[in-house]
């Protein structure tokens, strides 16, 4: 079964850096875009950053622009997000998603196509 696994969350004070990471296995999903999104305690999942399936052209919430940064490694078929100046505002369970098309529109949770299991990103003021 195809999977994506995040990793790279953690515990970190404000102003701090992290990198995550969503590997997926052998080949699978190395010509989907792939999608970081996150979700807070009592908030809907939403969309932070997200990379089309060749790394040219990426995209950015309005709130993530700045501080965060998609790139991927497509030899190892894993996308990351950089996160610079973490905030308390930032704790949230981090997802990786991949849309069922090379390209997303990134308009929705409806795009995509499958979901790695999160990991945890907390700001610590």
């Amino acid at each position: 079964q195809a999977q994506l696994v995040e990793s790279g969350g953690g515990l970190v004070q404000a102003g701090g850096s992290l990198r995550l990471s969503c590997a997926a296995s052998g080949r699978t999903f190395s010509t989907n875009a792939r999608g970081w999104f996150r979700q807070a305690p009592g908030k809907e999942r939403e969309f932070v950053a997200g990379i089309s399936w060749s790394g040219g052209t990426t995209y950015y919430a309005d709130s993530a622009k700045g501080r965060f940064t998609i790139s991927r490694d497509s030899a190892k078929n894993t996308v990351y997000l950089q996160i610079n100046s973490l905030k308390p505002e930032d704790t949230a369970v981090y997802y990786c998603g991949a849309c069922a098309t090379p390209f997303c529109s990134w308009t929705g949770l409806a795009d995509i196509a499958a979901w790695g299991q999160g990991t945890q990103v907390t700001v610590s003021s």
